[in-house]
């Protein structure tokens, strides 16, 4: 869960919305907007399509997998907008987080505009961070062209305290099952998947915390394969429509009002600057000139199903990306590259980690320092299995806050106006196996992950992916970027004293929910 717990709880996801906390403009009383129906006034000239586009790529991928990493936010964030106005028939998105800061906010202007055009949306999102006025969720699910599903509302979205803590008591283990998956689906032909949820820190725009992520976009037919487990989740019990929840304060609530101002706010030069949103048009040109969009014959898209472990009693469990990860650790031959924000272990990762360790194969692990952690839970997990960790016989790295790669990955438009650098902390969640499986997802290594949040992994069988992720990899495991741990020293001094006591303070939480 990351910074979002502590920065976001108050403001999150679809509050993408929360008009009143715009600062660019102010909201007028309802009843002086102008009477309008807003497609009909923000009609939109018909892009190419997706599918003229991919003309380009189609003869040379054939039966196979284009495959293009994502290392900076900026490109991640100018390709989904891309992909949307791309889109020919529909766009299914899944996330855990959706935020109402600026590339929320923006993000949501595009899906409108998309739906203006006959676009068929559906989004689902998490219960757990959705902490503002629900009927800004519930304008935009009026629309349509949009769906909006919330997954697992079993402690925020319409209920009253009384309710959430009568689930917390009684329901522990269900309240703790989230929806941990981050899709972008489009037509069924492209997604981009992976670590990054929709908020400034995630594409390098946030002023003071930026994530260090990773996501992948996929072309061709094994895009059916992630499209099928997108409708078991939008199918599912698990996911209730925003309208099945909550209903307006007022029936003459005008929703359109919520589409006016998402659009003033993308429309103002201050808060979507012309330089970026001009480089939108080339976005896939710019992935085919890299050199990096490959063509891959193996690609393996694993996901949890909903409601993971819901029959199980307690907070154990497993589940098909746990099974997948540990397979591919179990049949490493030499070499594991991981990068993982928060790594608590268990028995049931230490011992696969001990036994490739014991077989000869070299396992390198960078996670977050404790100067870096946007999570200080999370962080006294590990730190109190550290020790036991290091023992095995992994090498870990330690993320430091003022990496220098950040200068080479952080590139935006906005970086290059700040005069200063950014705190910079792990989120990517990946893996290098043998120099030849590259592993993309959303899986923590963390029982969280293992055992109660819905996770999916993309695995890469290519060496040219392998390669261009191991090159980083090592890049960020050097001293100006990372401090290398031992059973001798450690980085935490750096923390200062403020925040090692926080982390001594959250030993009293259970590593299980960790």
């Amino acid at each position: 869960m990351s910074i979002q717990i502590k920065k976001r709880f108050h403001h999150c996801i679809v509050s993408i919305i929360l008009l009143s906390a715009l600062t660019s403009c102010q909201k007028p009383p309802i009843e002086n907007l102008p009477d309008f129906i807003f497609c009909e006034n923000n009609k939109l000239e018909k892009e190419p399509g997706l599918s003229q586009a991919l003309l380009k790529v189609d003869s040379i991928i054939g039966d196979k997998t284009g495959v293009y990493v994502f290392e900076e936010g900026e490109d991640a964030i100018i390709s989904r907008a891309w992909l949307s106005q791309q889109a020919d028939q529909k766009i299914d998105i899944q996330y855990f987080i959706f935020s109402e800061d600026n590339i929320g906010i923006i993000a949501c202007d595009y899906m409108l505009k998309a739906a203006c055009r006959g676009i068929k949306i559906r989004l689902i999102i998490d219960d757990l961070m959705l902490n503002v006025n629900p009927e800004y969720v519930l304008a935009l699910d009026k629309h349509e062209n949009i769906s909006i599903r919330i997954y697992n509302p079993n402690l925020n979205i319409g209920k009253n305290i009384g309710s959430k803590i009568y689930n917390t008591v009684t329901d522990f283990r269900g309240v703790n099952q989230r929806m941990h998956h981050k899709t972008f689906i489009v037509d069924d032909r492209v997604v981009i998947t992976g670590g990054r949820n929709i908020a400034d820190e995630y594409f390098d725009y946030d002023h003071e915390y930026n994530f260090r992520d990773r996501d992948v976009l996929l072309a061709g037919n094994k895009v059916l394969e992630v499209a099928e487990k997108f409708e078991g989740f939008w199918n599912s019990p698990y996911a209730v429509s925003i309208s099945d929840l909550v209903n307006f304060s007022d029936e003459d609530y005008n929703y359109e009002s919520v589409y006016y101002w998402i659009r003033e706010y993308s429309n103002n030069p201050l808060n979507f600057w012309p330089q970026i949103r001009d480089e939108i048009p080339f976005a896939f040109d710019k992935m085919l000139n890299t050199g990096k969009f490959y063509i891959v014959d193996s690609v393996d898209y694993v996901s949890d199903i909903p409601g993971k472990n819901s029959e199980v009693e307690g907070l154990g469990g497993g589940g098909k990306t746990t099974d997948a990860l540990i397979d591919l650790i179990n049949n490493a031959k030499s070499t594991i590259y991981i990068q993982t924000p928060y790594l608590v272990t268990t028995e049931l990762s230490l011992g696969p980690f001990r036994n490739a360790v014991n077989r000869g194969v070299d396992i390198h692990i960078l996670t977050n320092s404790l100067s870096s952690t946007d999570n200080v839970e999370a962080f006294s997990g590990y730190q109190r299995n550290r020790k036991r960790i290091l023992e095995t016989g992994v090498h870990i790295y330690e993320y430091r806050p003022d990496a220098q790669v950040r200068k080479q990955l952080m590139t935006s438009e906005l970086q290059r106006r700040l005069n200063f650098q950014p705190i910079f902390g792990l989120h990517a969640k990946s893996m290098v196996v043998d120099n030849h499986i590259a592993v993309i997802g959303t899986f923590n290594l963390d029982p969280r992950s293992a055992h109660l949040n819905t996770e999916c992994i993309t695995i890469i069988y290519n060496d040219d992916v392998a390669k261009d992720m191991t090159t980083i990899m090592k890049i960020e495991q050097q001293p100006e970027n990372a401090w290398r741990t031992t059973l001798q020293s450690n980085p935490d001094e750096f923390a200062g004293l403020g925040k090692r006591f926080k982390a001594f303070t959250r030993r009293i939480v259970p590593k299980s929910i960790l």
